[in-house]
């Protein structure tokens, strides 16, 4: 996993004034305290992201399940951290409003532990389908799992909505499959 550069960033500035635009005051505050979080832990974090990122390898096999939790919250650079924040942003307006803040604090703490779990089942199987056990090292960080769930989430609350992808109109039903097929095509891994 490559390091990541700390301190004020392209990416950082353009996401506090994305969220200035939107004014603090708009924000919802568990979605405020996920941007905090997220942006806090960016400057800051805890530990390398080699020593965060979750792994079946670090998890499982080295009982290293503190990961679970710390693999959402953290980014591997700016770019990712803007990207899964103004996503974020968005999602946690709409539905931290329409579920309540308990809810919706609950169902991001479920998220992100949840995700991470699916996360490794998946490269397990892929280990067993695929008889190939270099899956087992694949690592990851980043909030785009819990932002998936969200939107599937989103999707289910606002039904019959119509959203773009690459200018094609799509049920928003579908929109958050073909997103991530479009996402792993344009940025694999």
């Amino acid at each position: 996993m490559q390091r990541r550069q700390r301190g004020v960033s392209p990416g950082l500035l353009l996401l506090l004034y994305q969220i200035s635009q939107v004014g603090l005051q708009n924000i919802p505050s568990v979605t405020l305290g996920v941007l905090v979080l997220n942006i806090f832990l960016f400057l800051n974090p805890l530990r390398p992201l080699s020593e965060v990122c979750l792994s079946v390898n670090e998890a499982v096999h080295r009982k290293n399940w503190q990961r679970l939790l710390l693999a959402p919250f953290h980014h591997a650079d700016d770019w990712h951290l803007y990207y899964n924040m103004i996503s974020m942003l968005w999602k946690g307006i709409m539905l931290e409003r329409k579920l309540k803040s308990m809810w919706f604090a609950y169902i991001i703490a479920v998220f992100s532990v949840l995700i991470g779990v699916v996360y490794m089942v998946l490269e397990l199987l892929l280990v067993l389908i695929l008889d190939d056990p270099s899956y087992e090292m694949n690592c990851g960080v980043g909030f785009s799992g819990v932002l998936f769930a969200l939107k599937v989430l989103n999707n289910h609350y606002n039904p019959g909505r119509v959203t773009s992808v690459f200018g094609l109109p799509i049920s928003s039903k579908y929109a958050c499959w073909v997103e991530l097929v479009a996402i792993h095509l344009i940025s694999p891994g």
